[in-house]
């Protein structure tokens, strides 16, 4: 099964957004942070840093266009079909100090509105946040259509 095979198969998801007929695209975020320097923090810093994202996750959801913001835990496990069978391993696959820490999934009406929404995320609002590495990475998202 090839790429192609899986692209063709796949559709942009748009939703009516108004009686203008305004289509919109869902767009996927993953929020990345360094591990080691923000595990090397005492939790009340930690805790400070968070309540400086609050202001900007307020922000981020009147957007209106949030449909889903949610902080992941590090557990990390790993599916994959090795000899016809399912093997689950610990992750991630390779040694990294960046990992996810969030993930969000918003509508734009493009790559650049979703460029704008995202930039309105703590990720890239909170000073603190260069220090720990944080970044996002957005993409567009494709689905199947389940008819059952």
């Amino acid at each position: 099964m090839s790429i192609s095979w899986f692209a063709d198969r796949c559709i942009y998801r748009y939703k009516n957004l108004n009686d203008l007929g305004e289509m919109m695209m869902i767009f996927l975020c993953m929020g990345y942070f360094n591990s080691e320097k923000m595990h090397a923090l005492p939790s009340a810093e930690i805790e400070a840093v968070m309540d400086e994202c609050q202001p900007h996750t307020e922000k981020f959801y009147e957007s209106g266009k949030v449909l889903l913001d949610a902080g992941l835990e590090s557990e990390i496990k790993n599916l994959r079909r090795v000899d016809g069978k399912v093997i689950v391993t610990d992750g991630p696959f390779t040694e990294t100090k960046e990992l996810i820490g969030s993930i969000f999934i918003f509508e734009a009406e493009n790559m650049d509105e979703a460029i704008q929404i995202a930039s309105i995320h703590p990720t890239t609002q909170v000073n603190k946040g260069e220090e720990f590495g944080w970044r996002i990475e957005i993409r567009p998202v494709h689905y199947f259509k389940n008819d059952k």
